[in-house]
């Protein structure tokens, strides 16, 4: 399973407080990754939680496809969105060249360490050539964190053959407001990877 059963009930439980909390939106992160996409780009927001992130973009004019593997954070994302948000966790995406971009921003940190390259070979296959990918263990709620290192992560990403990759890392505070480094990812699908 690559999200745990203790991770899920947590925002299947705690939704509604989750979708409206206190939170700033990453816009010059947004605004990275969609300029680096084409007017109007059809869009994966992995992990979209509250829907806010996925808002953003759909008024900036993209074509924006919201997913959580939660049914009741979907919910509280339809509310927003005024759209239908697919219900489906990261093991189960199978689209195939579907998408110019994929935005994961705080989702995939989530998932398993083990199962991450299985996650990132799913992405890949979903990212149409030349498509754009962003992305970012257990915190005082009992959510698994990967707390993935820079090095770790290039590896990965290489080894699962994406190019043109940029990985950071800030400061930064998660829902429990206690502070923590993100890693923060880019990478690119080139038309020479496509399988």
């Amino acid at each position: 399973m690559t999200t745990d059963d203790h991770t899920s009930s947590f925002y299947d439980e705690n939704a509604a407080t989750y979708a409206v909390r206190d939170r700033s939106l990453p816009q010059r992160r947004l605004d990275a990754f969609l300029n680096a996409l084409p007017a109007g780009a059809s869009i994966l927001e992995l992990g979209c939680g509250g829907g806010q992130d996925a808002a953003y973009m759909v008024a900036q004019g993209f074509n924006v496809t919201p997913m959580d593997g939660s049914a009741e954070m979907a919910r509280q994302a339809e509310k927003l969105l005024g759209k239908p948000v697919i219900v489906r966790r990261f093991e189960e995406l199978e689209d195939d060249q579907a998408y110019d971009g994929i935005w994961a921003e705080a989702s995939l940190l989530h998932v398993q360490r083990s199962d991450l390259p299985e996650i990132f070979n799913r992405v890949h296959k979903a990212l149409k050539n030349d498509g754009i990918f962003h992305a970012e263990g257990y915190d005082s709620f009992g959510r698994y964190y990967n707390y993935l290192s820079a090095d770790w992560l290039n590896d990965l990403l290489i080894s699962t053959g994406w190019e043109e990759i940029s990985l950071n890392e800030t400061d930064g505070s998660g829902y429990d407001g206690k502070p923590t480094k993100w890693l923060r990812m880019r990478a690119s699908k080139s038309i020479s990877s496509a399988t």
